[in-house]
């Protein structure tokens, strides 16, 4: 038995550790671990892979990264990208193939599978937490922590020169990672793509602040509408390109005009990707690995290993493509009870 590895999409603290996971319990079933390089993108017409070594991953459970490389490739946008994907397959003589991403890697596995019955089982991964199905996804407690970690020490600088922090951090679709770093954070303003913002209440909770001698953090996913028209470009799976599209930016311009102070800004970015992952990720990355292996033995292909309850389940990848798991109301109005109305 041969199955394939790729991961997909953006890179998250806790691949490797999944990774490793996946090669050790093929390794009982006495199956050989295929890696396939740079995501879809590996199963191409010049895509590359290559046979896993106990060597190559026995000691990758802390690192960070993917050592199969990832890509934001979508075969499904090429000329006969699909056949190409099934004919790497077939030339790779896999009989199943691992497919860790977020929505759009696993979206592709899911039409994949419906389109052509390729075996394939999913795994949750994304620091921005918004596939649906699963209430784990590989990276996000990392990038959690990582970004209350930056919060924790703007707030000593933000504090000493009373002065106000527009905090740029990552999440496309939905605000977890805004919502929940900010809330550990201790942000006093955090705007999310869920919930519409009053641009004149952040500058009216700014002013009062101000007048108050205090200072203002101001967390806001990458995602929300911007306050202004920004130049934007769009990718293969075609999103808005977030990364260097001058949001926060946008905020400091209208925030400074109308408060007439000269505000700063930190955009977190890629760095929120990077690092050491959590022991928590670790962990949880390799059991999701280790039961991805588990649905090849047991032919559930076409699912996802979706944690639910603690447990893992399957979901399937059909219920993934084009969907995303945002904050709900219950939770934002839970949490915004902790900040006496200055979440927005």
């Amino acid at each position: 038995m041969r199955i394939g590895i790729l991961t997909g999409g953006g890179d998250s603290p806790g691949l490797n550790a999944c990774i490793r996971s996946i090669y050790f319990r093929a390794k009982e079933y006495g199956w050989k671990t295929i890696g396939i390089h740079d995501g879809w993108k590996g199963l191409t017409e010049k895509g590359k892979s290559k046979e896993l070594t106990e060597e190559e991953v026995e000691s990758i459970f802390d690192k960070g990264g993917t050592i199969l490389g990832s890509s934001r490739t979508n075969p499904y946008n090429f000329p006969e990208g699909p056949k190409q994907v099934i004919k790497k397959f077939k030339e790779n003589k896999l009989d199943a193939l691992i497919a860790i991403g977020g929505e759009d890697t696993l979206g592709v596995a899911g039409k994949l599978f419906e389109d052509y019955k390729i075996p394939v089982v999913g795994v949750p991964k994304t620091i921005d937490h918004d596939v649906v199905g699963t209430e784990y996804t590989i990276g996000f407690d990392t990038a959690v922590n990582s970004a209350t970690e930056v919060i924790d020490r703007l707030h000593t600088t933000a504090k000493s020169h009373k002065t106000v922090f527009i905090i740029e951090i990552m999440g496309r679709h939905a605000g977890w990672l805004t919502l929940r770093s900010g809330i550990a954070g201790g942000a006093h303003i955090i705007l999310i793509p869920e919930k519409p913002y009053d641009l004149k209440k952040v500058f009216e909770t700014i002013k009062k602040r101000e007048k108050e001698g205090k200072y203002t953090l101001i967390a806001v996913s990458e995602g929300v509408d911007p306050p202004k028209q920004l130049n934007e470009k769009k990718d293969g799976f075609d999103h808005v390109l977030l990364t260097n599209r001058g949001l926060a930016y946008a905020f400091k311009e209208l925030i400074d005009e109308e408060c007439r102070i000269d505000s700063r800004v930190m955009v977190m970015g890629h760095m929120l990707r990077g690092g050491t992952p959590t022991a928590f990720d670790r962990v949880m990355a390799s059991r999701v690995g280790s039961s991805a292996v588990d649905f090849i033995k047991e032919k559930k292909f076409g699912f996802m290993t979706a944690v639910q309850g603690g447990e893992i389940k399957p979901f399937p990848l059909k219920e993934v493509i084009e969907k995303y798991k945002t904050v709900s109301d219950q939770e934002y109005k839970l949490l915004q009870s902790l900040f006496e109305g200055d979440v927005m």
